[in-house]
C-alpha cells in the first residue's frame, strides 16, 4: 500500500502543487518516493514498502515507457499473472503492482477483469493520451478527485488536494442519515471520491466515468430459499485460499482479534499456513466489562501461540487520539471505535508489523447483522399484521435506492425529528436543497426484483462497508501508522461462493452465519463459534460527557458551534445534560450517537476551514 498523487491537464508539471500533495501523504508511503511528469500529466507515489522492499520503487513504465503507473494497494494473484506474461514482459522487480503495466500492454483497461486484489491506480498511455483512475470492486483503497479547470487532481486521501476545504452539507447530512458518507459523496466541496468496481477516463476532451463492477445477485425467482450447501470444506478451503494470497508479504503480518467468529476464523486459517509470516495477534480491550471481549480475545491467542498485545481503550485515549483519528478518518464519526482501531494500528507498527488481516466483509455476505433477523421477522408476519408505511417514507426509499418495497434501516420520520432538533435554524431552512433522502445513493438495478437477503446485503455492502468499514473505520485508521489492512472475505472467489449460498443456510431461523458456523467449527474453538455475536462498540460521547466534561465543553462551546452555523447550541447542551444526569445509563444502546457526530464534526471543522461556509454542491 502507499499513497498515490497527481495531475492531470493544464499546468500538468506545477511543482509546488504537487509537492504539497506529497506532502499529504507521507504516512501512507514513508518508505520511498517517484514520480513522472510531461507537458500534460504528472504521477507520483509515496511507498510502503511490503513486498520486494528494495525494487519496487514507483511509477513503474513498460518496457517502451508509453505506459506509466503508480498504485495503491496489492496484486495477490500477480505470481499467476506474472507467468502468463512470461516470456512477453521484462520486470524490472518483483513488486506485485508491476504486472498492471504490462497487462494494459496486453489488454488494455480490460485488465480489470484479471486482479485479484485491493488497489486503486492511475495509469497514463502516452500513445493514446489518457490517463485510467481505477478503483477495486469494494473501495478497499481510497481514490478521490477534484476537476480544477481544464485539469483534474487525484490523490489517496481528500485534504492532500487543493480543493479541500469547504464543507458539503449533503455529504454532512449522509452522515447523520447512513452509516457514513457514500461515494462518490465526500465532506469537501468539489472533491469526489471514485467510486468502488469503476474506473475514469481522463482524456484532453474531458472525463468519463465507466462501471467495470458490482455486486450482482440473482433474481428472486432464479433463488433457492434453502437446501444444502454441497459441502461446507469448500467455503473453507475457498478461504484458507484468500488467507493464503493476503499472507504474501516481505514484511512482517499481525492478526486482529476482536474475540468474535470472523477474525478467529481468519486467525486460524493463518496459523495453518506453514510459511506464514504472522508475527503478532492485537486485541483492544476496554475497561468496561459490558463493552470487553477479552476472555475470547485471549483464548484465541493461546491457541495461535503467538505474541499478543491487548491494547486498551480508555475515555483518556479517546480523549487523547480523537482529534487524529477525525483528521484521517476526514469524515464525522458515529461512534469512538475508530479511535480504538488507530490503537490497535499504533501497537502494530510498534511491533514492526506493516501489514495486519481482519475479518471485515463477513456479516455483509453471510447474515451476521441483527438487520438480517428483523427483515426475517418482518417478512413471517401476515400482510395484514404488517404496519403501513408512510409516504414519505415510501418516497425516500424510492429516490434513494430505487425500491419503495424494501426499508433497509431508513426511518425518515425519526431523521426528521433529530435533524429538526439538531440543525441550527437557519440550515434548516435549505435542508431541502442537500437532503440526502432525496437523492439516489445506490443502484436500484441492483436491487429490485431480489431476495430480501440480498438487498439488505447490497445495500450494507454499499452503505455501510465501503466508505465506514474499509474507509474512515479501516484503511484510513491503518493507514495512519503506515500498515495496511488486508481482508480475506473480499476475495474474489470468496464473494463469488458466498452468492450462491441460499439464503436460509445464511441465516438458519434466527442462527446468523449458519453455514460460516459450521465450516469454521473445524478451525475455530467451539467456544468462539457457539458464543452470541457481540457487535463491535467502544465508549460513546455519554461516556466522555461523564469522564472527559471539560474536553467535550471545550470542543463544544456555543459561540464556536454558533461560528460555524450547523447545529443549535441549545440542542447540543440538552443532549450533554441528559448525560450528565445521575439517572442516565452511558451504556444505553443508541441508534445513533448524535452527540458524537456534532462533536467530531467540529473537529472536522476546525481542521478544515472555519471560516468558510459549508455549502451543498451537484456532483
Amino acid at each position: 500500500m502507499c499513497g498515490i498523487f497527481g495531475r492531470v491537464g493544464a499546468a500538468a508539471g506545477a511543482g509546488e502543487v504537487l509537492d504539497a500533495m506529497e506532502g499529504g501523504l507521507l504516512h501512507r508511503g514513508p518508505d520511498s518516493r517517484g514520480r513522472y511528469a510531461d507537458d500534460w500529466a504528472a504521477l507520483g507515489s509515496r511507498r510502503l514498502s511490503i513486498v520486494d522492499p528494495d525494487g519496487g520503487s514507483q511509477p513503474f513504465t513498460s518496457e517502451d515507457g508509453s505506459v506509466v503507473l503508480v498504485c495503491n494497494g496489492e496484486i495477490y494473484n500477480y505470481a499467476e499473472l506474472r507467468a502468463r506474461l512470461a516470456g512477453r514482459h521484462v520486470f524490472r522487480s518483483e513488486c506485485d503492482v508491476e504486472v498492471i503495466a504490462h497487462l494494459y500492454e496486453e489488454l488494455g483497461i480490460g485488465l480489470l477483469a484479471e486482479l485479484e486484489g485491493q488497489f486503486a491506480f492511475a495509469l497514463y498511455d502516452r500513445v493514446r493520451g489518457v490517463v485510467h483512475l481505477a478503483r477495486d470492486p469494494f473501495g478497499i483503497c481510497p481514490l478521490y478527485y477534484a476537476r480544477d479547470g481544464d485539469g483534474l487532481d487525484f490523490a489517496s486521501t481528500a485534504r492532500a488536494l487543493p480543493a479541500a476545504g469547504r464543507i458539503d452539507l449533503r455529504g454532512l447530512d449522509q452522515v447523520l442519515c447512513l452509516p457514513s458518507v457514500v461515494s462518490p459523496r465526500t465532506l469537501f466541496e468539489g472533491v469526489s471520491s471514485v467510486r468502488p468496481g469503476h474506473r475514469l477516463e481522463v482524456t484532453r476532451d474531458g472525463v468519463r466515468e465507466v462501471e467495470y463492477w458490482d455486486l450482482d445477485y440473482p433474481a428472486a425467482e432464479e433463488t433457492e430459499e434453502s437446501g444444502e450447501f454441497a459441502d461446507a470444506g469448500a467455503l473453507l478451503g475457498a478461504l484458507r485460499t484468500a488467507v493464503r494470497r493476503r499472507l504474501r508479504s516481505d514484511a512482517p503480518v499481525g492478526l486482529y482479534l476482536s474475540g468474535g467468529l470472523d477474525s478467529a476464523l481468519v486467525a486460524c486459517l493463518a496459523a495453518e499456513v506453514a510459511e506464514s509470516p504472522v508475527t503478532h495477534t492485537f486485541s483492544a480491550v476496554f475497561p468496561a466489562a459490558e463493552l470487553d471481549e477479552r476472555p475470547y480475545q485471549e483464548l484465541l491467542a493461546r491457541r495461535l501461540g503467538l505474541p499478543h498485545r491487548p491494547v486498551e481503550v480508555t475515555a483518556d485515549r479517546i480523549r487523547r487520539d480523537l482529534e487524529l483519528a477525525v483528521w484521517h478518518s476526514e469524515v464525522p464519526l458515529r461512534e469512538s471505535y475508530n479511535v480504538a482501531s488507530l490503537a490497535l494500528a499504533e501497537a502494530a507498527a510498534g511491533e514492526g508489523v506493516k501489514v495486519v488481516l481482519t475479518g471485515e466483509g463477513a456479516d455483509e455476505f453471510f447474515a451476521g447483522y441483527s438487520g438480517y433477523r428483523f427483515d426475517a421477522l418482518r417478512a413471517a408476519l401476515p400482510a395484514g399484521r404488517r404496519p403501513p408505511v408512510p409516504q414519505d417514507e415510501l418516497r425516500a426509499r424510492e429516490a434513494m435506492w430505487g425500491d419503495p418495497s424494501y426499508g433497509y434501516d431508513l426511518d425518515v420520520a425519526a431523521l426528521r425529528r433529530a435533524r429538526e432538533e439538531l440543525y441550527s435554524s437557519e440550515l434548516l431552512s435549505s435542508l431541502p436543497e442537500f437532503d440526502c433522502t432525496a437523492f439516489p445513493v445506490a443502484d436500484g438495478r441492483r436491487i429490485r426484483g431480489r431476495h430480501p437477503m440480498h438487498k439488505r446485503s447490497y445495500l450494507d455492502v454499499k452503505l455501510r462497508m465501503t466508505d465506514h468499514l474499509l474507509g474512515d473505520h479501516g484503511d484510513r485508521m491503518t493507514m495512519a501508522h503506515s500498515v495496511e489492512g488486508r481482508y480475506p472475505f473480499l476475495d474474489r472467489d470468496v464473494v463469488d461462493l458466498a452468492m450462491r449460498i441460499p439464503p436460509g443456510l445464511k441465516l438458519r431461523g434466527q442462527e446468523e452465519k449458519y453455514v460460516l458456523k459450521r465450516a469454521a467449527s473445524r478451525v475455530v474453538p467451539e467456544q468462539v463459534v457457539r458464543r452470541e455475536k457481540f457487535p463491535f462498540t467502544a465508549p460513546g460521547s455519554a461516556y466522555l460527557v461523564r469522564e472527559a466534561e471539560e474536553f467535550v465543553r471545550d470542543w463544544l462551546a456555543p459561540d464556536t458551534l454558533r461560528r460555524h452555523g450547523v447545529f443549535d447550541a441549545g440542542a447540543v447542551e440538552r443532549l450533554c445534560d441528559t448525560y450528565r444526569d445521575p439517572g442516565y445509563d452511558p451504556s444505553t444502546p443508541q441508534r445513533t450517537d448524535w452527540l458524537m457526530i456534532v462533536l467530531t464534526f467540529t473537529m472536522l471543522r476546525e481542521s478544515a476551514d472555519a471560516a468558510a461556509p459549508c455549502r451543498v454542491v451537484e456532483l
